[in-house]
């Protein structure tokens, strides 16, 4: 029954958006990362990402990591500006050993700015954290 059904609680694995130049634009811009800053590598990572408010909502974008090593991060994906002002979902499954691992991941609306950043795990750069 439900009792017995366990769900791990996933631990140590984040979505962060960190502001970074790039250089084929010369411009600063937000990405978001994935970061394992657990001991294991992540197998098998499917990202489903979405932008969305009550009147608007962006296409689903999907994203496949084979495998993120341990202490590591990943590129998920460019935000436009445009976006920022919504709220920007991130469901991440994984497998842990073997175990499959899910949570999602939330920015709110206009709490991706360079005033909040701060040092996150893994990551040089300052940056903000998915709740």
């Amino acid at each position: 029954m439900k009792k017995d059904i366990e769900i791990p609680e996933v631990k140590d694995v984040h979505v962060a958006a960190v502001k970074v130049f790039n250089e084929e634009f010369e411009t600063y811009e937000w990405n978001v990362y994935l970061i394992n800053d657990t001991g294991v590598p992540l197998e098998m990572v499917l990202i489903v990402s979405k932008g969305f408010d009550k009147k608007r909502e962006t296409s689903l974008m999907r994203h496949k990591i084979e495998v993120l090593p341990s202490k590591s991060f990943a590129k998920i994906e460019y935000l436009q500006d445009e976006v920022l002002q919504l709220n920007n979902e991130f469901k991440v499954t994984y497998f842990q050993g073997s175990k499959m691992m899910e949570k999602t991941f939330l920015f709110k609306p206009n709490t991706i700015k360079e005033s909040t950043s701060k040092k996150i795990p893994i990551i040089p750069e300052k940056g903000i954290l998915a709740k």
